[in-house]
């Protein structure tokens, strides 16, 4: 039983948001897809993270990795072979899609394919500006002198 979650009264009261929606009702719709071929997702370090498929029988030739505003894509295609001679057929090579969205700052590091199992290396860099930084206190005012407050001069009535 799939749930449907709306998320119109969450655009009323919030500004800036709408990406995270967006990316809530992708992920809900992105669940009726196939998850084949199956996938992990390992974190490997503090900013280091891991997506390895199952592409048993693929080649390097048979896959593409794309990379564009966030979103990652996997694309599997296996060069048709003949199916002469075949009595049973279980080994899958059918074409196949895997999207992943990308938080803000992670970029692909690398790809490697072994073993049957494709990995995909993705680090997390925080430029310099967005680290938090530590702000010095200074002892005494930190506003500089104080001056009188400005008054407003009355108008001077000609005599």
């Amino acid at each position: 039983m799939a749930t449907s979650y709306d998320y119109a009264p969450l655009y009323r009261s919030s500004v800036g948001f709408d990406r995270v929606f967006n990316l809530l009702e992708n992920a809900q719709r992105a669940r009726s897809i196939s998850d084949w071929p199956p996938y992990d997702i390992v974190k490997t370090g503090d900013d280091n993270y891991r997506i390895s498929i199952a592409v048993a029988g693929f080649a390097q030739n048979d896959l593409d990795i794309t990379f564009q505003s966030n979103l990652l894509t996997v694309t599997g295609k296996k060069q048709e072979t003949a199916t002469d001679g075949y009595l049973h057929r279980g080994i899958a090579g059918r074409p196949f899609e895997h999207r992943f969205e990308l938080a803000d700052h992670v970029r692909v590091d690398g790809a490697d394919l072994s073993n049957g199992l494709l990995s995909i290396d993705l680090v997390r860099e925080i430029p310099e500006a967005l680290k938090p930084r530590k702000i010095q206190i200074h002892a005494g005012q930190a506003l500089g002198p104080s001056a009188a407050p400005a008054q407003i001069e009355a108008q001077k009535n000609a005599a």
